[in-house]
């Protein structure tokens, strides 16, 4: 028979939180297995650290932190939910068996908490009580009881697949050409809101390929920004020092006060703008300014745009910011360039943890989010990516890696869709000038 368990998805990843990044396996159900201490103890022996959750007028339980045998003392951690809000309290070292009511051990029972499976009720004394925010239940009925193997979220076998995708995502863009060999490098144009971590993801995709966390761009925290310049970065691949095939630009700020030109925006699109360009709030480029290119050629061109945005801030957009976007995305689809959304920082959000990068796209806080963006700005689901950025490591993380270069490879194959589609008069003037 398939088991269901009672708890809420909240209740679960409050609870992995608490527990340091577990996962949960359904052992044990009451209604299922039968209302019983030895039922019980026959299925969940001996499995590792378990949880079990008591479902009556409140939820509450007890985390049994070392392998659990009946017989054999073991740390318990208590805990209830009010709501969403979750109370610990430590009750110390105690044999499991001696958590559960049972005639023939009656004078064994835990005298601060222990449960009685065939009355369905849960005692607890005063001091428990207050210190799990019970209000002033002693006896608490129940109607159901689910038991959990507890394991770590990243055990040796995730990790290893993750270091296998990304060493195959490595590969893939390493060895990736540009649709018909049209181009021999990408550009991708990053923009965004200050903070929204335009210049951070660019020094995350550099150090992926150097191997080592770098800072190339800088980053900072000022409100009115970092980037004044547009800038384009061809990336070197640490393993034979050879420029990747694609390039991220990075761009003045997006702001509702000081906008950008949508001249300047529609010159960075088609390549007339150069390296270095310093933008000027008073005026846009125009011919014969040092950084205007007069011909650009099909490699000049933006090929892809990213729109960087906080993932924690999503819903906090203002009117005018939101307005700003939709203005620039009219303005990319008359150039027929590809775009997608980016959202950074989501290893900030609430309830996310480490071991929910490997399956990003399944949590329900970052569905929640690529649902807000797309209510709020039109994107399409499918071209609303993610990532995790480094900001203050030291070190490499996989999973960080593997969310970056999937990101990098969705802007890749977008970036091929613009080539593809490129009417065949501008392709021969790409020629023309080769």
């Amino acid at each position: 028979m398939a088991m269901t368990a009672h708890l809420t998805w909240m209740q679960e990843k409050k609870l992995q939180n608490v527990l340091g990044g577990k996962q949960f396996t359904l052992l044990y159900k009451a209604s299922v297995h039968g209302f019983s201490s030895s039922n019980l103890f026959e299925r969940c022996c001996n499995q590792g650290p378990i949880l079990i959750v008591i479902y009556g007028d409140h939820v509450i339980g007890a985390y049994i932190q070392e392998n659990c045998w009946r017989e054999k003392l073991a740390s318990i951690l208590l805990f209830a939910f009010q709501e969403t809000e979750i109370s610990l309290c430590k009750l110390g070292s105690c044999t499991p068996v001696n958590l559960f009511a049972d005639q023939s051990r009656s004078k064994f029972l835990h005298s601060e908490f222990h449960i009685d499976p065939l009355k369905k009720q849960v005692v607890i004394n005063l001091k428990i009580v207050k210190q799990l925010k019970l209000c002033e239940y002693y006896n608490i009925s129940f109607q159901e009881c689910d038991v959990f193997r507890c394991e770590d979220l990243l055990d040796r076998r995730k990790i290893k697949g993750v270091t296998e995708l990304r060493e195959s995502l490595l590969s893939a863009i390493r060895t990736y050409k540009p649709y018909r060999d049209l181009v021999h490098q990408i550009r991708i144009l990053l923009l965004g809101p200050v903070g929204a971590g335009k210049s951070s993801f660019f020094n995350s995709v550099k150090s992926v390929f150097q191997g080592h966390v770098t800072h190339q761009a800088l980053v900072g925290s000022d409100t009115t920004g970092i980037t004044k310049q547009y800038r384009t970065y061809s990336i070197k691949d640490g393993k034979d020092g050879k420029p990747l095939p694609f390039m991220l630009c990075d761009s003045m700020r997006l702001d509702e006060k000081e906008r950008m030109y949508m001249d300047d925006i529609l010159c960075i699109l088609k390549g007339h703008i150069s390296d270095r360009y310093q933008f000027n709030s008073m005026k846009p480029i125009t011919p014969g300014h040092g950084n205007y290119i007069d011909f650009p050629l099909l490699k000049d061109r933006i090929h892809c745009v990213a729109i960087v945005l906080d993932a924690n801030s999503v819903e906090q957009l203002s009117g005018e910011m939101v307005a700003e976007i939709k203005r620039i995305r009219r303005g990319m689809i008359k150039c027929g360039v590809a775009h997608v959304v980016l959202l950074t920082h989501v290893d900030s959000m609430d309830l996310i943890m480490r071991g929910d990068l490997v399956d990003l796209y399944r949590c329900v806080p970052v569905k929640l989010k690529l649902e807000a963006v797309h209510r709020k700005l039109g994107f399409a689901l499918s071209d609303i990516l993610v990532v995790s950025n480094y900001t203050s490591e030291w070190s490499l993380d996989p999973i960080k890696d593997v969310l970056i270069l999937s990101a990098l490879r969705q802007m890749l194959w977008a970036a091929d869709d613009f080539l593809e589609d490129l009417p065949l008069e501008e392709i021969d003037i790409r020629d023309k000038y080769l």
